[in-house]
């Protein structure tokens, strides 16, 4: 017998309970009806009815709506609750056992932000980036402590009922819903057995920024939240997908231990020569491809090792990805997504390599194109997957903590002392010097180069540029 009757998802508006819906929709055994009891539509805007039920007959027995979702006999049925839908149906729901219970919840700043500004466009769903409606709102203290006071109050009433009752709710998070295997997780809590291969991408984050960013009035907002550190005014909002540590891309150096951890889009190629010169061997002798038990395995053979990884300057990291990934056609390269780069976003670069026609302006704005690609795919915005190539260090470095961080971080303008410093450490008599990256074609960086663009790859990489330090990056 399956644990659950119905589910019901507790939410409000603005904290992405449309993206969690169409994710619970695409599961084979489940059907999410919209919110169900939102005393001003039935289930949607313009639908008059659910199984049957008209918005009257909900209206005059809510019980009628209850019993039709709960009845259907193909799939588990639910629906969203906000705290100011028809209240007739929140105690039998939250005395009722049999009905699964999914909270979502989000930060009230930004959801209250999120809202004004879909107030004032009227969007309150973005499908393609290219409708996007761009608003700034005005903060209202008085009207956001109200805003607090009723999430507030709605969720310690769910919290002490679910507690009376001895039940227990499946808890989620905004930042959660980016997360498969959460959402997969769900569909197991439900007692679904199908499950996700990808999640919904139809929907897209309307105003990735940071919050101070969102707002008219950002010095009024911040002296009304003075102290309130829980709001984490400053922050990037991250929408890149969690990484894991990636160790087959490990390189152990085949006698001193030493384990180099690559970021993608660094000086991969350089460190690799270095690590296996170490040793006089060529790099592609080097120990890669481990499984996480070899790893072990190899840390247990090799006491005091270190393990490190390089960072590249944002805008160095960038041009690289790009001349190596999207520019050229050849081995390496994305040839997919460079193809659906030049049909979909018109990247103004030529279908096969660059020839000689291919200058510095051309180059200049094919980057620019690039970048503006990048931002919104990091903002969650495109339907093309965020790769490790040119997301965020920060995300990557991130990754690498669920199995073991690097014991060193380095940054590249800083290995011709500190490599060969740290293969002295482990006992490296005589340790060479790393060889410069190779330079990225066919235009170098320097020849592009400039405060405007600076600016422009600081803003689609303001989490590196802070959790870092980056200042303006510097031709040699």
């Amino acid at each position: 017998m399956a644990d659950f009757d119905y589910f019901t998802v507790f939410a409000e508006m603005r904290t992405g309970s449309n993206f969690l819906e169409a994710n619970l929709n695409a599961l084979d055994g489940v059907a999410c009806h919209g919110e169900a009891f939102n005393p001003h539509f039935i289930g949607y805007p313009n639908r008059d009815e659910i199984l049957g039920i008209s918005r009257e007959a909900r209206d005059d027995d809510p019980q009628l709506l209850i019993g039709a979702i709960r009845g259907q006999a193909d799939a588990l049925g639910g629906f969203r609750y906000f705290h100011d839908h028809d209240p007739r149906v929140l105690d039998p729901m939250l005395d009722d056992p049999r009905c699964a219970k999914i909270v979502l919840t989000r930060n009230p700043l930004d959801s209250y932000v999120s809202w004004k500004i879909a107030q004032e466009t009227g969007q309150w769903k973005l499908t393609d980036v290219k409708r996007r409606k761009a608003a700034r709102a005005r903060f209202d203290p008085d009207e956001f402590a109200r805003h607090v006071g009723a999430l507030q109050q709605f969720q310690q009433q769910l919290l002490n009922r679910l507690q009376i009752h001895g039940q227990t709710a499946f808890y989620l998070a905004y930042e959660d819903l980016q997360d498969l295997e959460v959402m997969n997780g769900l569909a197991q809590w439900l007692g679904i057995a199908a499950r996700l291969d990808k999640l919904d991408q139809s929907l897209k984050p309307q105003n990735p920024a940071p919050v101070t960013e969102k707002v008219t009035n950002p010095d009024e907002m911040a002296a009304a939240l003075a102290g309130l550190d829980r709001f984490n005014l400053t922050r990037t909002p991250n929408f890149e997908p969690r990484r894991g540590p990636v160790v087959p891309s490990y390189l152990a150096a085949a006698e001193t231990p030493l384990l180099y951890m690559p970021v993608r889009g660094g000086p991969e190629a350089a460190v690799a020569a270095w690590l296996a010169a170490l040793d006089g061997l060529e790099a592609d002798a080097l120990p890669g491809r481990m499984t996480q038990k070899d790893l072990r395995q190899w840390k247990r053979r090799h006491p005091g090792h270190r393990s490190f990884t390089v960072l590249r300057h944002p805008v160095a990291r960038a041009h690289h990805v790009f001349c190596t990934r999207i520019l050229d056609d050849g081995p390496g390269s994305f040839r997919q997504i460079r193809d659906t780069l030049r049909r979909k976003f018109k990247l103004p670069i030529p279908k096969s390599a660059p020839d000689e026609a291919y200058d510095v302006e051309a180059h200049r704005a094919a980057f620019e194109g690039f970048l503006d690609f990048v931002k919104m795919n990091l903002a969650g915005q495109t339907a093309i997957r965020v790769d490790s190539a040119w997301g965020t260090q920060a995300q990557a470095l991130s990754g690498f903590a669920d199995f073991a961080p690097p014991d060193l971080v380095l940054r590249e303008d800083e290995l011709e002392a500190l490599l060969p410093d740290l293969a002295r450490r482990v006992g490296h008599a005589a340790p060479p010097a790393p060889g410069p990256a190779e330079a990225d074609g066919p235009v170098p960086l320097a020849s592009i180069y400039d405060r405007a663009l600076e600016a422009r790859v600081a803003e689609v990489y303001q989490r590196d540029y802070m959790m870092f330090g980056f200042g303006p990056w510097r031709t040699a």
